[in-house]
């Protein structure tokens, strides 16, 4: 399956389950993924991230 990210995209369904799974500080996976906090914060959130991509 090819996964379309659109260009301001800096997260993948692989990191965001990698996010949602980790129990290590929002600090530290911020910058391990080069996003901000609230980004780690919004994903940690959901539980759907799968659905948050588009597929072609």
């Amino acid at each position: 399956m090819k996964i379309a990210l659109h260009r301001g995209a800096r997260t993948t369904p692989a990191v965001r389950a990698k996010i949602a799974a980790s129990d290590e500080p929002v600090r530290v996976l911020a910058r391990r993924f080069g996003v901000t906090e609230v980004t780690i914060r919004k994903w940690r959130g959901r539980s759907d991230f799968q659905i948050w991509c588009l597929t072609t």
